[in-house]
């Protein structure tokens, strides 16, 4: 069995381990009370309770591409599967859509609702101890119902981790869609802690109570994988989703994941000939790679080092063996980036909030030793280098080497 590093939101607020690593990536969020084990961060959070100021403002950091970003929300629903983890119900999906937009068009895009961010801070052990309302109003860059701006652009689909849902990943999909692509992050159903649906429903985590074995976890990875080849069909077919579909180019398509997410990426590309290019952050991977990978389509596996140090040095108890053991079988295009200083969350909006979070005086609390923004710029940089270098066929030289703008960054392989 996979070490999954459940690094959470409350490990990168408290700078403090809340909790430790849990057996199965798909290994569920922290239980609402802490273990005794964590006494520490749970004293921490009466003092955050206590010292967070009201009025607190949050943000994510701009994009850095130059096209404004609208955002549409759709529920699609599969009614030809049943959802695995609730037979009795079809298969349903909450899809936000970034996209290039005319600037000053739509209003300004909420982050997540309250209850999302409370239901979420619950699973930490922490409801009462954050703003709940200050993230929920994260400030972000995107407007709802924005005009499109035309053209033909490449789709990029994004899977959240285990618990987290699609919010978790607005950093990216903001950027990417800021550099002229069309990106969709995807909550699915039943997988994350707290997530709205139509109708006044809100869906938790059956799936974190359920997942318990390999084999468990690689059948999430394939059903993650079904999940976003309808949201593909939805939005490329001869019926579309969405009213701006006809901007989508279908022969240039990525997947891109974190945890799970990035399994499921993978798992995509073992499944789906139409996507063209992967991106895994920091995910354990469910499903084996065959011997001729995928098929000469480019993946990029981008993580932390603590988790993933590759092939070079003796391996330990805490290393995740399927990304050397995938490595064997990727042929090339292919890239294995490491991040020191980053943890399991740092490819999230997480480390972005908890920063912007005062603690009380009476906290001390170490340095992390890669910023929420840091951690966010490199995400940003690797993944738009990636997916522009494979779906727009244009040079990245980011990617051919080291970078002074990100010393943190280490090419384990290539």
């Amino acid at each position: 069995m996979a070490t999954l590093r459940t690094v959470s939101l409350a490990a990168a607020i408290l700078l403090l381990p809340v909790a430790g690593a849990r057996s199965a990536e798909a290994a569920p969020p922290p239980p609402a009370s802490p273990p005794a084990s964590t006494s520490a961060s749970a004293s921490v959070s009466a003092s955050v309770s206590a010292g967070v100021a009201a009025g607190v403002a949050v943000s994510l950091p701009r994009p850095t591409g130059p096209f404004a970003v609208g955002r549409d929300t759709l529920h699609l629903v599969d009614r030809h599967r049943r959802d695995p983890w609730v037979p009795g119900v079809a298969r349903e999906l909450m899809v936000d859509i970034y996209y290039p937009a005319r600037a000053a068009t739509g209003t300004p895009a909420r982050y997540a609702t309250p209850e999302e961010i409370r239901l979420y801070l619950a699973a930490l052990g922490l409801a009462d101890a954050l703003p709940v309302q200050a993230l929920a109003d994260t400030v972000i860059a995107s407007r709802v119902g924005a005009r499109p701006l035309p053209g033909r652009r490449p789709l990029v689909l994004l899977s959240p981790g285990l618990g987290v849902g699609r919010r978790s990943l607005t950093g990216l999909a903001e950027d990417l869609a800021s550099r002229g692509l069309v990106t969709a992050t995807v909550d699915h159903a039943y997988e994350s802690v707290g997530t709205a649906f139509p109708g006044g429903r809100m869906l938790t985590c059956v799936a974190c109570d359920r997942l318990r074995t390999d084999a468990d976890f690689r059948a999430a990875s394939r059903g993650r994988a079904t999940d976003l080849s309808f949201v593909l069909d939805r939005l490329t077919g001869p019926h579309p989703a969405w009213r701006g579909a006809a901007v989508i180019d279908a022969t240039r398509v990525a997947a891109v994941g974190h945890s799970l997410g990035g399994s499921a990426a993978a798992s995509l590309l073992l499944h789906d000939r139409r996507v063209r290019a992967g991106v895994d952050l920091d995910g354990t991977l469910g499903e084996p790679v065959g011997a001729g990978g995928f098929g000469g389509r480019a993946f990029l596996l981008l993580g932390a080092t603590a988790d993933h140090p590759g092939t070079g040095g003796p391996a330990t108890a805490d290393d995740d063996p399927s990304w050397v053991q995938a490595w064997a079988r990727l042929g090339p295009p292919r890239l294995w980036l490491d991040v020191d200083g980053a943890d399991h969350f740092s490819f999230t909006d997480d480390p972005v909030l908890a920063d912007q979070i005062p603690l009380p005086a009476t906290v001390q609390a170490p340095a992390p030793a890669l910023t929420g923004r840091q951690a966010l710029a490199i995400t940003r940089a690797y993944v738009g280098a990636f997916v522009k270098r494979w779906l727009c066929g244009r040079a990245q030289p980011l990617l051919d080497g080291p970078s002074r703008a990100y010393p943190q960054v280490r090419v384990v392989g290539r």
